[in-house]
């Protein structure tokens, strides 16, 4: 059936009283469909309340047999909706937080990311530089044992060969390394010369 807007206003106005005398004033179905009654009674042309009175009778049969198939019908469970006390549920879980560390050596300083310790230390920390691995061995050893080792570091290997004598001895080890090399390389290039003439001499015979 067609309403105007005024009308659906005003229908929904009583939808909402009927819900409120449920929920608030605690009415049973019985004093509800009184209640209920006595508001379309009201309607027709012998009542001048405006109020409802926008509605006629065909339209107030159509609303009373809707809250007969919608309210009414389910009235038990809008009570139950309405007065019926539920659970609470609470899901919770827990989690297991580790406390940071004094931001002092050898630990760093907290991190937003919440990295642990040991993968900081095995990735992200930089490793001591050799220098001072070098600085910190020759201090264990003492200058005593440091002395030979900076003498024969600064002694040449090359000290009484002439740059000819040097240039001699490369040639003869770069001419003995070419010539290995050389006759490896013709092995196997004689070796499989022969494997593909064996191949060629089966496919003539075949």
């Amino acid at each position: 059936m067609d309403f105007s807007v005024i009308q659906y206003s005003k229908f929904m106005t009583l939808l909402d009283m009927l819900l409120h005398n449920l929920r608030t004033l605690h009415m049973s179905l019985e004093d509800s469909i009184k209640w209920l009654g006595e508001v379309m009674a009201e309607i027709g042309p012998s009542h001048k309340n405006e109020k409802w009175n926008i509605f006629d009778v065909k339209q107030a049969n159509a609303i009373v047999d809707y809250l007969k198939i919608s309210l009414f019908q389910h009235y038990k469970l809008y009570e139950f909706l309405f007065f019926s006390a539920r659970e609470e549920i609470v899901i919770g879980t827990e989690q297991l937080i580790e406390v940071v560390n004094p931001a002092d050596h050898p630990f760093p300083d907290p991190l937003e990311e919440g990295i642990s310790f040991d993968i900081y230390s095995t990735f992200i920390e930089p490793p001591p530089p050799l220098d001072m691995e070098i600085k910190g061995l020759n201090q264990e050893q003492g200058p005593e044992e440091s002395q030979p080792e900076a003498s024969t570091s600064e002694t040449d290997l090359l000290v009484g060969f002439t740059i000819e004598e040097i240039k001699s001895v490369l040639d003869q080890v770069t001419d003995e390394i070419l010539i290995n090399i050389q006759t490896e390389i013709n092995e196997k290039l004689q070796t499989q010369e022969e494997t593909f003439n064996a191949r060629i001499e089966k496919l003539r015979k075949a």
